[in-house]
């Protein structure tokens, strides 16, 4: 079976939103179209506690865009967003949720950022999983195609460890938007997945 994933669709990474991704908006109406053409829909959901180490108020004098060593870690410091339970952690409204089969939450210890709808961010043999992988393997997974915010970072590091995982991956690039905290940052990314043998569709 092919499923979709569809990262991190929420208010906060939309214009507007806390960590708004330039024009994210614009990958709603991507998966509301591809959503009826899979057998399994999956959305990640960034899910974080109020205190969230990622956030660059948890860290006297330092700024948004910051890059500090958290549990061994890079982490970039990020503005408090998706926090657990509030509007901004929501999905979209204009987003088919009807149409989402799984929801996976991430980023919900408060010690670690977790980039991939599969893993918390660490060393590979030292992370712990989402569920997401058990999931998809329950269900007879052996494709997905992925998409959503942000292409740099959260679709980056799912893509990659999809392929890593053994699925067949693909990247909707039309159905993906990216921060862009360095300008090129996005582009970078799409070639990073092309070399690992992520088909672009």
């Amino acid at each position: 079976m092919q499923a979709l994933l569809l990262v991190d669709i929420q208010n906060d990474f939309v214009p507007g939103g806390a960590l708004a991704v330039p024009r994210g908006d614009e990958v709603i109406e991507v998966a509301n179209r591809l959503m009826p053409d899979y057998g399994l829909v999956v959305a990640t959901q960034d899910w974080h506690p109020p205190d969230h180490l990622s956030f660059a108020s948890q860290h006297a004098g330092r700024q948004v865009g910051d890059v500090i060593e958290l549990n061994g870690v890079q982490q970039v410091l990020w503005p408090d967003h998706c926090i657990q339970n509030s509007p901004g952690a929501a999905f979209c409204e204009a987003l088919n949720t009807g149409r989402i089969d799984e929801v996976v939450r991430k980023g919900t210890d408060r010690r670690i950022d977790s980039y991939s709808g599969f893993y918390d961010n660490g060393q590979p043999n030292n992370r712990n999983a989402t569920g997401m992988h058990e999931m998809l393997q329950r269900r007879g997974v052996t494709a997905v195609d992925v998409m959503g915010l942000a292409t740099d970072y959260c679709v980056r590091f799912t893509t990659i460890d999809a392929v890593e995982l053994g699925y067949v991956t693909r990247l909707v690039v039309d159905g993906c938007r990216g921060v862009e905290l360095k300008t090129g940052d996005c582009d970078r990314a799409v070639s990073e997945l092309k070399h690992a043998g992520i088909d672009l569709v």
